[in-house]
């Protein structure tokens, strides 16, 4: 009885180990064609598990990138992007041209330079005639005299003119051609073509008879000093002065202001502040006394 079971519990174990071994075969088979419609139905839509679990490891990392790839979007297409020149609106009239805004600009621009350049022409031009009219003027003032003969005051001094005083003071040492007179300062007796007349350092000195001003001079004795032409044959020389007013070739009228007095030089140290004055006809000297009102 025993054994009688015992093969029929072996042939049962048979029989459930066939009939699992042909499930299993059945299920593979029946799962092998349905993923093989399904493969050929699902074709190109692959999904990346990996990104997916990347994605939920980032967390929030993630959401900030998409924010910020949405912000550079936005952006990228409202900065960068600001006119689409193939897009038009619908029912618009207003159709633009990138190809003809280059070149209108590229012709503004040609038209710019151009009138730069013009403009740079012209002023070029307006240089050259001024520089022009210029040496035109400058050779007619070369070819013209300095001072026609027609407006030269006439020098008209004659024996019977007299001379006003250049300043008022006691007269220091006289004139004398024809004796020797005492000089304090050399301590010595000589002749004198002139009057030193007392003064005061930078007093003015006027001139003592219109003329001309024939030399603007520096002496070792009489120190700086002017002679002026005044007509006739007559010249007057003015010592001991600084602070001239006038230039030789000027013409000056009596009275007129033609410098100051100076402090004396060492040949005139005792006898003081002093102004030379000499008076001279054809060259030879003249008491200035006798022309002096």
């Amino acid at each position: 009885m025993r054994r009688s079971r015992r093969r029929g519990l072996a042939k049962e174990r048979l029989i459930m180990i066939a009939s699992s071994l042909l499930v299993l075969a059945s299920l593979t088979a029946t799962g092998i064609w349905l993923g093989r419609d399904q493969g050929s139905q699902d074709e190109g839509y692959v999904v990346d598990l990996s990104a997916i679990e990347n994605s939920a490891a980032a967390g929030m990392a993630d959401e900030k990138d998409l924010t910020i790839a949405e912000s550079v979007t936005q952006g990228a297409s409202t900065d960068d992007l600001d006119y689409d020149p193939y897009f038009q609106e619908t029912n618009s009239q207003r159709v633009e041209n990138p190809d003809e805004s280059e070149s209108n600009s590229m012709s503004d621009t040609s038209q710019k330079e151009n009138a730069k350049t013009d403009k740079e022409n012209q002023e070029n031009s307006t240089d050259g005639k001024q520089q022009e009219g210029k040496q035109e003027e400058q050779a007619e003032e070369e070819n013209t005299p300095a001072l026609s003969t027609a407006m030269q005051p006439a020098l008209t001094f004659n024996d019977s003119d007299t001379l006003v005083w250049p300043i008022v003071g006691n007269i220091l040492i006289n004139y004398s051609m024809d004796k020797t007179v005492f000089f304090p300062t050399l301590q010595q007796y000589k002749c004198n073509p002139a009057v030193i007349i007392q003064a005061n350092e930078g007093d003015l000195i006027t001139a003592s008879s219109a003329g001309k001003v024939i030399s603007v001079f520096e002496d070792r004795q009489i120190g700086k000093g002017i002679v002026m032409e005044l007509g006739g044959g007559y010249e007057v020389t003015y010592g001991q002065l600084q602070n001239i007013l006038v230039s030789e070739g000027s013409y000056v009228a009596a009275g007129d202001i033609i410098a100051e007095v100076a402090a004396p030089t060492k040949y005139y140290s005792v006898e003081g502040t002093n102004v030379y004055f000499k008076l001279t006809k054809d060259g030879e000297p003249v008491n200035p006394l006798s022309k002096l009102n």
